[in-house]
């Protein structure tokens, strides 16, 4: 106990010493710990340096993403393995499509056949055939086949040219006399010549767009050669008095529109103006200047 006592023991003046540099150490930790954790200051996150250094970090991280991204190289589609496959995005099937073709020992010459064996979609050839990369004889040959293609065509289009119409009006042209024009063949020379009897005549040139499938370059053709030289006599029918069956032959009316058709009729008794059809709610007001050309107000 004399051993400890010799390490302990102090006067007052030592003792208050100390107590003095205790004192000043708990003070100088309650200061750096208030600062450091307690500040009430804000860092500015939106100074024009921070952001563009924020934009800086951005455009490193899409950079080091696309070095990620496997890289495709140009490569014959004929030696697509089921690792390749999977890496372009065909799925098990088109895989599976094209090996079995492969080992018929047959190849894949152009972008169309490997689309017609694969089945792949439109999106994943418009992505992948750019990097096709076919034998240098191969693709001669294509180009070749497609001149001779180019030049049926252009051949086809000239005799058209030479072959005589017996009219230019739309409205009297023959299926012979429509298909003189370049891309109009027997179908669509009939599709024409019935639409135009459904309609009683091509009232518009517009009207043409509206035959099934008739792509609107071919169409710009037909009406390059054929006018609307003499308007067809439609009888229109009076909308007061018309019958459902009547009015549904209307090749603009479907089967719910002549319904409201009918229901405002009877809520209005009758209609002063052929103009108040527009009235009707979510009346195709696109379609009025076609309706009318079919009915009157009396």
């Amino acid at each position: 106990m004399n051993f400890l006592k010799s390490h302990f023991w102090y006067n007052k003046s030592q003792r208050n010493g100390i107590f003095l540099l205790v004192l000043i150490i708990i003070i100088f930790q309650f200061i750096i710990f208030f600062d450091v954790f307690s500040s009430s200051k804000k860092i500015a996150i939106t100074t024009p340096e921070i952001v563009a250094f924020q934009k800086q970090i951005d455009s490193l991280k899409k950079i080091e993403l696309a070095n990620r991204k496997p890289k495709i190289y140009p490569f014959n589609p004929n030696y697509i393995t089921d690792f390749k496959g999977e890496q372009l995005g065909m799925s098990i099937q088109e895989i599976d499509r094209l090996l079995a073709y492969r080992k018929s020992n047959k190849f894949i010459n152009s972008k169309e056949e490997f689309q017609k064996i694969t089945h792949v979609s439109d999106s994943l050839l418009n992505k992948i055939a750019a990097y096709f990369k076919f034998p240098e004889w191969v693709v001669q040959k294509n180009q070749k086949k497609q001149k001779n293609k180019s030049f049926i065509s252009n051949k086809n289009s000239y005799n058209k040219n030479l072959t005589k119409r017996s009219t230019n009006d739309i409205n009297k042209a023959t299926a012979e006399d429509l298909q003189t024009i370049n891309g109009i063949g027997a179908s669509f020379s009939y599709r024409i010549i019935k639409y135009r009897s459904k309609l009683q005549g091509f009232s518009v040139k517009e009207q043409l767009y509206e035959v099934w499938q008739l792509e609107k370059e071919v169409a710009d053709r037909v009406l390059q050669t054929f006018k609307i030289i003499e308007k067809p006599a439609i009888k229109k029918l009076n909308v007061n008095t018309v019958t459902f069956k009547e009015l549904l032959k209307n090749p603009y009316i479907d089967y719910e529109l002549c319904k409201k058709i009918f229901n405002y009729r009877d809520e209005v008794a009758e209609l002063q103006n052929i103009k108040e059809l527009t009235n009707i709610q979510d009346f195709p007001k696109d379609l009025y200047d076609r309706i009318v050309l079919y009915l009157l107000a009396e």
